[in-house]
């Protein structure tokens, strides 16, 4: 299954952060590790505080606990972490998909 994993980080805090998860990730087994982050240029639509960062992966694991277990450690040095489970569907497919899903 996929997740999306967004952190919101206080700016003062980046480099406690980005420490914490690239420990976090060392270990992560490279079958399912993420190829790359992404830092949005835009503030989504839900309460971010003033002069924070917010960026995301999206990656594979078994389960939403493997990913918290890899993500602890940026929570403890100051990120405010979700892991969202995602749906992938075909482009050009999603009427497909949402009906597979509804029933």
């Amino acid at each position: 299954m996929k997740f999306m994993t967004l952190v919101v980080q206080p700016v003062e805090k980046a480099a406690e952060v980005a420490a914490a998860s690239d420990k976090g990730w060392a270990n992560w087994p490279r079958e399912s590790r993420p190829e790359s982050g992404y830092v949005m240029l835009c503030v989504p639509k839900f309460e971010v505080p003033p002069n924070s960062l917010v960026a995301f992966t999206i990656s594979e694991a078994d389960s939403a606990d493997k990913i918290s277990a890899r993500v602890y450690p940026q929570m403890v040095a100051g990120a405010t972490i979700n892991v969202i489970p995602l749906v992938e569907y075909p482009m050009g497919g999603a009427a497909k998909t949402e009906r597979k899903l509804r029933s």
